[in-house]
């Protein structure tokens, strides 16, 4: 990446302070850039969810993993709903998304209430293996909640076998004026599919391991038995290891690191599979080289710029995101090694421009907590607009719920301190409610931003960027407008 007119900076940037300048291209289509990420996760977009209990559960690593990224599990989760969220995500198909099912004795009251739990808007009847019909919130409209399902579903229904041509699927569905079909494997239901989903299954390569499941992470705090829950994780089938903590560059972490490292090298020796180790979070390039040289194959970047987070209101601590990327992926080019970008991205122009300053990936929070893929239950508010409670996990919640173990004392103590929002209302976006719909714009922001750049490749968007440095109105500038003057 390349300062524009090479005026380098004397202050610290925020992704609102740069642009890109667009420069001479042979990519005539978004589809001829290649995301894949080179941080050995297997990712084949450059999106990580966050580590946050709010955001990342098994509907969400399921859904981002399916499009090419991951979710990582947070170390706040027992350790066997860790365990039987691996599992459901690594037996996921790869192409369809995972149905909701009732029995036909179902009341359409609960049928109702597990329609917001995915995105396709509809449950699936099921009876003794056997698809019998399809039930969308339109069928419980003005319908007694006591009634049951085989009442109001839907019983003449398309299916498709599964391995049917995407675009036959959606050619079908059209013609049809439906979006939604079961998707049967010898008379059993093994997922459904959309007309959006079709389209997206010839755009997105699932993310997965080398036995072809889905791929997940999960997070491990440095305190407490480390090597002990490492090895736990591990054990589970997890696909990458992420070692967390707030103030990465301490030496708790430094002493924990190396735990992490030896509980991995000793599930390698044995399955013959190597885990990538993340650690951090830091904003220096000392950072970085102090956690590379303890283990870390990939150093998280970010104090601070996250939606639900106080550390800089109430600390005085953190770093402009934009120059924190840009320094730590520098030092961590030079030692071999890669960073995520966590935290403070609104906008697919974040995404590219972490991207642009060297990140192998950016790990996104609270702009994925208003989704339908999200844990917490779909609440509406006064206005009737559909939200998710969010919070951050140094919030006065989020030590609540980690401590739960603790003497009351103790845990009361822990209390008075916190640097996050305890509670927030992520409303969902009615026009991309799913968090594939945010992967939709997210990736077209980002590939049309590879274009513009005349890269074909994440390694070539970093090295042809050519940045530039812009005022508060250059960025207002930029801004759409969604009514006249």
């Amino acid at each position: 990446m390349k300062f524009l007119n090479n005026l380098l900076p004397t202050y610290d940037l925020t992704y609102n302070d740069v642009f890109m300048v667009p420069g001479r291209s042979d990519v005539t289509s978004r589809f001829d850039v290649d995301l894949s990420t080179a941080d050995g996760v297997g990712t084949t977009l450059p999106l990580v969810v966050a580590n946050m209990t709010a955001i990342s559960g098994k509907r969400m690593a399921e859904t981002i993993a399916r499009r090419g990224g991951i979710a990582i599990i947070p170390q706040d989760i027992p350790l066997d709903i860790v365990a039987a969220t691996v599992r459901r995500v690594k037996a996921a198909h790869t192409v369809y998304d995972t149905p909701v099912t009732v029995n036909p004795s179902t009341t359409v009251g609960e049928a109702m209430s597990l329609i917001p739990k995915r995105a396709h808007g509809a449950v699936v009847v099921v009876e003794d293996g056997k698809v019998l019909g399809i039930v969308t919130e339109r069928d419980g409209t003005e319908i007694d909640r006591f009634a049951q399902v085989r009442e109001v579903m839907t019983s003449d229904i398309l299916t498709f076998d599964a391995g049917t041509d995407p675009q036959t699927s959606f050619n079908e569905m059209s013609a049809r004026h439906i979006d939604f079909a079961p998707v049967l494997d010898g008379g059993q239901l093994v997922g459904v599919l959309t007309r959006k989903g079709a389209l997206r299954s010839t755009i997105y390569q699932p993310a997965v391991d080398a036995s072809g499941a889905l791929v997940i992470g999960a997070a491990v705090g440095i305190n407490g038995d480390v090597s002990g829950k490492a090895a736990d994780l591990l054990a589970m089938g997890i696909d990458v290891l992420v070692v967390d903590t707030a103030h990465g560059h301490q030496e708790k972490m430094l002493e924990a690191l190396p735990l992490v490292v030896a509980a991995r090298d000793a599930y390698e020796s044995t399955s013959g599979h190597r885990v990538p180790i993340a650690a951090g979070n830091v904003v220096s390039a000392d950072g970085v080289r102090d956690l590379v040289a303890a283990g870390a194959d990939i150093v998280k970047v970010g104090v601070g710029p996250g939606a639900m987070c106080t550390t800089r209101m109430m600390t005085g601590v953190g770093r402009p995101q934009f120059s924190a990327v840009l320094e730590c992926a520098d030092a961590a080019r030079e030692l071999g090694a890669h960073v995520w970008a966590d935290g403070g991205v609104r906008y697919p122009r974040d995404v590219a421009l972490a991207l642009a300053a060297g990140a192998a990936s950016v790990m996104i929070g609270s702009w994925f907590a208003g989704t339908l893929e999200s844990p917490g239950d779909l609440k509406v508010g006064p206005d009737g607009r559909p939200y998710k409670e969010s919070f951050g996990m140094a919030s006065a919640r989020a030590v609540s719920n980690r401590t739960r173990d603790a003497a009351g004392f103790e845990r009361a103590r822990m209390a008075l301190f916190e640097e996050g929002i305890s509670s927030s209302r992520m409303f969902l976006d009615p026009d991309r409610p799913s968090v594939e719909d945010l992967v939709d714009a997210i990736t077209a922001g980002v590939r049309s931003s590879a274009t513009y750049a005349g890269a074909r490749s994440l390694a070539e968007f970093h090295e042809r960027a050519i940045v530039g440095l812009q005022s508060s109105a250059g960025y207002d500038e930029g801004r759409p407008l969604h009514a006249s003057w």
